[in-house]
C-alpha cells in the first residue's frame, strides 16, 4: 500500500523543482548584469573624465570594457577617454569598434566623427556627419551638417563646405557655428559684403568671442569702413585682451 506523500515533502519537491528550473536561465541573468554593471561604469567614467580625473575615468571604463567590450557606449566611453590622455592609437580603435555597434545611432557617429577630423582622417570624419545628419531620428542635424563643413575647409574644399554651411542654415537658420563660418568663408574668398551679412546675422545672436571681432575688423577693414573696423577694434582690446586675436590686431596696426 502506498504512504500518502507529506504536504511538507511536496514542498519540498516544489521549491527543488522551482530552483531547478532557474537554473538554465542564469548565465542570462549574469550576462544582463554585466551589461548594467558595464554601462553603470562607462557612465561614471565619462563624468570622472569631465571632472579631469583620468585615474578614476580610466579605472572605471576600462572595467566596463572587461564587463561587456560588445556596446558602443563602452567602445564610445573608451575612445573619449584615450583620445584625452594622448592615445591616438588606442582611441582609434574604440571609436572604430563603437560605430561598428553603433547600429547608425547618430550620436555615436557624430562623436566618432570629430574624433577622425580632428586627427587627420577627414573624409571618413565628414562621412560619418553627413550620415548622422541624414538620420531623421538625430535631434541637431544643423550642427552635423556644420561639422561636416568645417571638415571639408580643413580639407581645402570651401566650395563642399559652403554647401554643408548652407544646408546647415536651411535646418537651422540661427546655427551660430554656421553664420560664423559662412562669414570667414566669405572673406576668405573676396566677397566681403556677404561676409559682412553673415556676420551680422552672427553678432545678432551668437556668442560674442575674439574670433567674430577679429574677423569683423578684417570685413570693414576690406570694406573701407574705418569707423565701424575701430569699433571692432576697441572691443577685441577692451573685451579680450590677453587673446591671440588681439595680439594679430596689435601687429596688423604697428605694421600700418
Amino acid at each position: 500500500m502506498k504512504r500518502p506523500v507529506s504536504s511538507r515533502f511536496a514542498a519540498t519537491l516544489t521549491i527543488i523543482a522551482a530552483v531547478a528550473g532557474c537554473t538554465p536561465s542564469s548565465p542570462q541573468i549574469d550576462g544582463a548584469s554585466k551589461t548594467k554593471a558595464a554601462q553603470t561604469n562607462a557612465q561614471l567614467g565619462m563624468t570622472y573624465l569631465q571632472q579631469g580625473n583620468l585615474t578614476a575615468a580610466r579605472d572605471r571604463i576600462e572595467k566596463a570594457l572587461e564587463q561587456n567590450p560588445k556596446t558602443a557606449d563602452t567602445q564610445m566611453a573608451a575612445g573619449f577617454l584615450y583620445d584625452r590622455i594622448g592615445d591616438d592609437r588606442k582611441a582609434q580603435t574604440h571609436y572604430d569598434q563603437a560605430v561598428k555597434l553603433a547600429d547608425g545611432n547618430p550620436d555615436v557617429l557624430n562623436n566618432a566623427a570629430v574624433f577622425y577630423c580632428r586627427k587627420g582622417d577627414k573624409k571618413r570624419g565628414e562621412k560619418l556627419f553627413l550620415e548622422a545628419a541624414s538620420n531623421a531620428m538625430y535631434r541637431t542635424p544643423a550642427a552635423a551638417y556644420t561639422n561636416a563643413g568645417k571638415c571639408a575647409r580643413a580639407d581645402s574644399r570651401p566650395t563642399d563646405a559652403e554647401s554643408y554651411f548652407r544646408k546647415a542654415l536651411a535646418f537651422q537658420p540661427d546655427q551660430p557655428d554656421a553664420l560664423l563660418q559662412m562669414a570667414d568663408l566669405n572673406h576668405d574668398g573676396g566677397n566681403d559684403f556677404q561676409a559682412r551679412a553673415f556676420l551680422q546675422r552672427y553678432m545678432a545672436i551668437g556668442p560674442v568671442n575674439p574670433q567674430a571681432l577679429w574677423l569683423g575688423y578684417r570685413i570693414e577693414r576690406k570694406l573701407g569702413d574705418s569707423t565701424q573696423s575701430q569699433e571692432y577694434a576697441r572691443r577685441l582690446r577692451t573685451e579680450f585682451a590677453t587673446s591671440a586675436e588681439t595680439r594679430e590686431l596689435l601687429e596688423a596696426e604697428q605694421g600700418g
